[in-house]
């Protein structure tokens, strides 16, 4: 019956985790090998030391004294021996093994992380940055743990467990028949244990992510918080999740206490069992004094395994309940993603058409509905309204950052949707409103656009911007370090920075959300001479407030939350006075007449 349970361990941890585990054990085939050989010698060893014991009691330590004497130097090298090989295959197991779980979570780590560059925006808006790193590093640790020690332990305690039974039925079968149902009553009640505690860590690990949450979010708006003088209103959002996790963990440990004391009750009752049954046997003259030590040894080695099952569970469940966290995520399927058959965008002239293009997030209210744009090649079109009216949305499906709803989108008579992502988004610059600075040096921030560009063409991006006689200033130049989110430079720096990052990448679609909206009025028109050198012969569409940024488009798009409601250059829409009129006269009402 033991040997049955054991298998079906076996065989559901081979169904549930090796099988998805096998792509990440196939590169250290030799290692997980090596690490279940020399599992089966140390068990081996173990278990031949009672045998070995059994056999000197009978054979050698009945002899005369010089035959004993002569011989215990033999049998000492020869123990020796036995365990210097249990040594090395003993150092083996916990280093190498060790170190071939770290190199496993170090591949699932890149997967993961892989999987979390291709999920689409969709997934961002509806998911935290700190739960996102929980599932990163925590559950990971965690998954190796469980992929490491699982497949050792379980083969080493059934090889124990089973060897150990065997020799303990050649000894005495009535005593053991005995264990076995005690054994029986312990494994089953492990069991169900083990099914109740598997919520238990599941939650534990939803509550850590939540801890890593708050956490990130209260460190990355720190400066707000400290604006505000909310540090007090921080600490308790930060007091509550971590109160969550402390109940948590702390069930968990109380189930955990249960578990272990319950069984470390039965391990005691076992050696009762075999103390009572063992006397009446040798009252009985069934069994030999020496017959018994040699049995109590192997119920030693009996119940070893069976404590390393029992604490192994504990690991099994974090491990289980990470790896369905990490499953999670890995299945899911990122919203916008090539088609089978897609082609890459090769020799653009930047003509772009939205047909009839309607978008809504998730199943909320259709922020586009059926809006139709041409934009000739080379033009600079022009979008402003209201916020919210859909400007920055209408921006972001054009490089497939989300996908239509219904209508279409095409490049030079191209759907984006047949064309490749990254060909697609290699085509397009964009300088966002919120400008985002990586942590590490100016020079590096502005390579951003152009991982291979060279000095001279990262200097030549900086002087368009407007921003290298500023770098030049600096103590360090462009190895000047930004700070975490570019916390060292200022707004209209950053954002000065972003667009050199443009410059650098020479697109021929470029987006400018916002571009120059964090500028003062001089850096402005240094800037707004740039974009304008830079929009030469380039398709480009700019959403802007700050009206004197687009008085030279070719075209101005008023949209509002009922779609398009005027379009025209500048001249025309002053002249209808109507809502782009509005806008304008509200800005430089008494500046220009």
């Amino acid at each position: 019956m033991i040997l049955v349970i054991i298998m079906k361990a076996w065989q559901f941890y081979f169904m549930t985790i090796l099988k998805k585990f096998r792509q990440y054990y196939k590169p250290y085939r030799f290692l997980f090998y090596t690490d279940m050989f020399c599992a089966v010698i140390v068990s081996l060893v173990d278990l031949s030391f009672p045998q070995i014991l059994n056999y000197l009691s009978k054979n050698l330590f009945t002899q005369e004294r010089e035959i004993i004497l002569k011989s215990l130097g033999y049998v000492g090298i020869a123990l020796l021996a036995l365990y210097l090989i249990k040594y090395f295959c003993r150092y083996f197991i916990t280093s190498w093994g060790h170190i071939m779980g770290a190199r496993m979570e170090a591949d699932m780590r890149r997967d993961l992380f892989n999987h979390f560059q291709r999920l689409s925006f969709s997934y961002y808006d509806q998911n935290n940055t700190g739960e996102m790193m929980s599932k990163l590093v925590g559950d990971l640790f965690d998954i190796s743990e469980l992929a490491h020690h699982g497949p050792e332990n379980l083969f080493i305690s059934a090889l124990k467990i089973v060897g150990s039974f065997i020799l303990l039925m050649l000894l005495n079968v009535k005593m053991t028949l005995i264990l076995l149902v005690i054994t029986i009553i312990m494994v089953s009640f492990s069991i169900y244990k083990n099914i109740k505690m598997k919520s238990i860590f599941m939650d534990n690990r939803v509550k850590i992510a939540k801890v890593n949450s708050s956490l990130q979010d209260s460190l990355a708006g720190i400066r707000v918080v400290k604006s505000f003088a909310n540090e007090a209103m921080e600490r308790e959002k930060f007091k509550k999740s971590n109160q969550e996790f402390l109940a948590s963990k702390s069930k968990s440990y109380k189930m955990m206490g249960g578990y272990h004391a319950w069984n470390s009750f039965f391990g005691g009752l076992l050696y009762i069992v075999v103390i009572v049954s063992g006397g009446v046997f040798i009252a009985n003259g069934s069994l030999r004094v020496t017959e018994l030590a040699i049995y109590i040894l192997y119920i030693n080695i009996f119940v070893n395994p069976l404590e390393v099952l029992i604490n192994f569970t504990e690991q099994f469940q974090k491990g289980y309940a990470g790896f369905k966290r990490f499953s999670e995520v890995l299945e899911t399927k990122p919203d916008v993603e090539d088609k089978p058959g897609a082609m890459p965008l090769t020799n653009v002239q930047g003509e772009i058409e939205y047909k009839n293009v309607s978008f809504r997030y998730d199943n909320d209210y259709n922020v586009l509905d059926k809006v139709s744009i041409r934009i000739k090649a080379g033009r600079n079109i022009a979008l402003v309204g209201p916020s919210g009216g859909g400007k920055t949305t209408l921006c972001s499906l054009l490089p497939r950052f989300y996908d239509v709803t219904a209508g279409s989108i095409t490049i030079d008579g191209q759907d984006i949707r047949n064309i490749t992502l990254e060909s697609l988004r290699n085509a397009i610059g964009i300088v966002q409103q919120d400008v985002y600075m990586f942590d590490g040096s100016i020079k590096e921030n502005i390579a951003y656009g152009k991982p291979n560009a060279t000095d001279t063409e990262i200097i030549e991006a900086a002087r368009n911007a407007n921003i290298h006689d500023y770098i030049l200033s600096l103590d360090q130049g462009y190895d000047t370090y930004v700070g975490e989110r570019g916390v060292r430079l200022s707004g209209g720096q950053k954002q000065r920075l972003s667009i050199a990052r443009v410059f650098l990448k020479n697109p021929p679609i470029l987006i400018l959300d916002e571009a120059t909206s964090a500028l003062d009025n001089e850096s402005e028109r240094h800037i707004q001479k740039s974009l304008e050198k830079l929009s030469q012969n380039r398709t480009t569409i700019v959403i802007a407030h700050r009206l004197s940024t687009i008085k030279n488009a070719d075209e101005i798009i008023v949209i509002t939350d009922e779609g398009i409601r005027e379009r025209g250059t500048h001249k025309q829409l002053i002249k209808v006075d109507g809502i782009y009129a509005n806008y304008y006269n509200m800005q430089f009402e008494g500046l220009e007449n």
